[in-house]
């Protein structure tokens, strides 16, 4: 990695120093930077459908957020000034998106969320708000100023639209110019307003409240879920307050759901599956029926990649892709893991590779995993 990045820190103290606990503004950290996306371009990806993508307008002094998609009118009758038009997920269509996010690999996968592209027209923003993640804001087109700092008052402003700290009171004011970034801890407030027509790319980090993952871990282990038999009570004797739920029923039930059971290894698998697994948008095609022989030749020649939208990840045991695993094979451990950790696998390796991974290779194939080859 371009140690500019971090302005001239390593990875290691970036870590130490900042992440999680102090901002840090870096000038140049992208020297040269274009954007991957003109303001046409990224318009046409917030009038799909399968893109998520919000415009934020401030009238004199209020908030207002609509979503989209937009049609080519609606944006074409956008002001001059104070709108802002966010698009999601864009490392998920666009091939450019998917290379800068990738470029923060110092933080694990597993971590790493989205790159969201935002433009705004001059005096557009989303207020002043905090994030409950990590994010790097880096500026691709024009100039933004932003002012921010930590802060002991979070309380919002009621009823508003998103979330607009009340009392905001920054420490730093800073304008980014293309190519500068500003990374910003969780709960530190900010606040940026364009000077300018500009485009920034936010490169935000998954950070799931434990609440999401006890209730998604639930329906986990609803489906693998097995308790035999059904409720009975052959010794029922006449009851004279029928609305009562009696001591007899709530035992029998009680054995019953005892029986539920998880350990680390339906945690670990649970974990796995959870973090692949892919955003409700997101559609694999199944490829065109190509033999298993023609796939091994074809990758032999060409090497495989990763689909932008999969993603792959792997413990000591097991490989997790797109939401579902499967064992960690005994041999071409190595090359599936290199191909999780560079998301490319180079002709070398695939040529060699045994007929355990190579079948693996061919399902995610089939399945749409894999970029077209």
């Amino acid at each position: 990695m371009d140690r500019r990045l971090l302005g001239g820190h390593t990875t290691r103290a970036f870590l130490a120093r900042h992440w999680h606990k102090e901002a840090l503004l870096v000038r140049e950290a992208c020297p040269g930077l274009t954007p991957f996306l003109s303001r046409d371009e990224l318009f046409a990806l917030a009038q799909r459908d399968d893109v998520r993508s919000r415009l934020v307008r401030r009238v004199r002094g209020r908030y207002t957020q609509d979503e989209g998609p937009f049609s080519r009118a609606a944006l074409a009758r956008l002001p001059a000034r104070n709108w802002t038009l966010l698009v999601h997920d864009v490392n998920l269509v666009n091939d450019r998106a998917d290379a800068l996010l990738r470029g923060f690999s110092f933080i694990p996968y597993a971590r790493l969320d989205d790159l969201m592209v935002s433009f705004a027209a001059p005096g557009g923003g989303v207020g002043p708000h905090y994030d409950s993640y990590d994010v790097f804001l880096l500026q691709a087109l024009g100039r933004r100023r932003w002012r921010y700092g930590k802060q002991d008052d979070l309380r919002l402003v009621r009823g508003a639209p998103l979330r607009i700290l009340a009392h905001f009171a920054p420490t730093h004011d800073a304008t980014l110019a293309p190519g500068d970034m500003l990374y910003l801890p969780p709960d530190v407030a900010h606040d940026g307003i364009a000077i300018d027509h500009c485009m920034t790319c936010s490169i935000g980090f998954r950070a799931p409240t434990y609440q999401e993952l006890g209730e998604a871990f639930l329906d986990h282990l609803r489906d693998a879920l097995a308790l035999p038999g059904r409720y009975a009570d052959p010794d029922l004797r006449r009851s004279d307050s029928p609305a009562r739920i009696d001591s007899a029923m709530e035992q029998r039930m009680t054995r019953s759901l005892s029986q539920i059971r998880w350990n680390r290894s339906h945690l670990t698998r649970f974990l796995g599956r959870y973090l692949t697994e892919p955003r409700p948008n997101v559609v694999f095609d199944r490829r065109p029926r190509t033999s298993r022989d023609q796939f091994r030749r074809r990758i032999a020649r060409e090497g495989v990649r990763l689909d932008r939208r999969t993603q792959l990840l792997y413990d000591d045991a097991r490989l997790y892709v797109n939401g579902d695993d499967a064992p960690m094979p005994e041999s071409g451990t190595d090359a599936l893991r290199e191909l999780a950790d560079k998301r490319a696998l180079p002709a070398s390796a695939c040529a060699t590779l045994p007929a355990e991974a190579l079948d693996l290779l061919y399902d995610w194939h089939r399945h749409g995993f894999l970029a077209r080859i």
